[in-house]
């Protein structure tokens, strides 16, 4: 009785999840390598933010959406290690029917589409899934599965993403989190050192949410469950199966994470500062996700 629940269970999670077409068929998209390669998206949408949540969250009122955070995941088909690679929003690419300009310009021209083939086309790689989640799906998560231990060095004060932390290992709730992961003027490498931050909160979630404390706790299993697939967005052919992979493949001890390698950062006229990936390092990286190889030591940046 209890296995068709949960079966049921899983297929409603499955109907709940919002989905788009993600994907577009183009003349020269790359082929499939070994492997499977996800685009995880953190949207600062505030679709479905009342006032006040936005007051109490701190995201401002900004309309539309973009993407500050953009990560492309490798999962080998073998037993190799997962890998979670930083794309900064700043990285200066081509974008198709736009000319060259900042990652995060993709998806505020053409949505989930243009920034999937954006990235395909920058890195070679062929996209399999895309995950994105905004500002109050991220909040709701948190608080799920009862908050997520953090360590920090320094005290964290930064209004405009309504944080403020000491010093010290602490539970964060959904708002300290997404405080937390949004702040970057604290920092001296300002959005580098927040992608890096952002990692380390996701590998730390993640590794909670698939936690036996969790997993067997009805109480976290279900509000997490259903919080989740309330608040992401998956391409059409995504499937809650499809998570649960990558939930468990991200939540282990194996896996590594860094940034895309890159080469230097200079301002452009008309478009600002801008992120120049190393195109020798940064080839190597996806030829390697591309034939399941392992990624060599010191391949990625911080």
């Amino acid at each position: 009785m209890i296995v068709l629940f949960l079966i049921g269970f899983a297929i409603y999670l499955d109907f709940s999840l919002k989905r788009t077409n993600a994907f577009s068929d183009y003349a020269g998209r790359p082929a499939a390598g070994a492997g499977t390669n996800w685009l995880l998206v953190g949207s600062d949408s505030r679709q479905g933010l009342s006032a006040s949540q936005e007051a109490q969250l701190s995201t401002g009122d900004a309309d539309g959406g973009r993407t500050d955070t953009m990560m492309l995941m490798h999962i080998p088909s073998g037993s190799g290690k997962p890998t979670l690679v930083s794309l900064p929003r700043d990285s200066y690419v081509p974008i198709p029917g736009h000319g060259r300009n900042k990652l995060n310009a993709a998806f505020a021209f053409g949505g989930p589409q243009l920034l999937t083939r954006t990235v395909e086309e920058a890195t070679g790689l062929r996209i399999d899934h895309y995950a994105e989640i905004g500002f109050e799906g991220f909040v709701g998560v948190v608080d799920a599965v009862g908050g997520v231990n953090i360590c920090v060095d320094q005290p964290l004060k930064d209004p405009a993403a309504g944080l403020n932390l000491s010093p010290g290992c602490q539970d964060l709730n959904g708002t300290q989190a997404l405080g937390y992961v949004r702040t970057r003027h604290l920092y001296a490498r300002q959005d580098l050192d927040r992608i890096q931050h952002q990692r380390e909160f996701l590998s730390a979630l993640l590794s909670k949410a698939t936690s036996v404390g969790v997993l067997a706790n009805p109480f976290r299993l279900f509000p997490l469950a259903t919080n989740s697939v309330d608040t992401l967005t998956v391409d059409n052919g995504d499937h809650i199966w499809n998570l649960a992979g990558l939930a468990f493949a991200l939540g282990g001890n194996g896996s590594t994470t860094g940034t895309v390698p890159i080469g230097s950062t200079q301002t452009i006229s008309g478009v600002g500062s801008v992120v120049l990936w190393d195109k020798t390092k940064s080839k190597q990286l996806f030829d390697d996700f591309r034939q399941d190889s392992t990624v060599p030591d010191g391949l990625l940046s911080k």
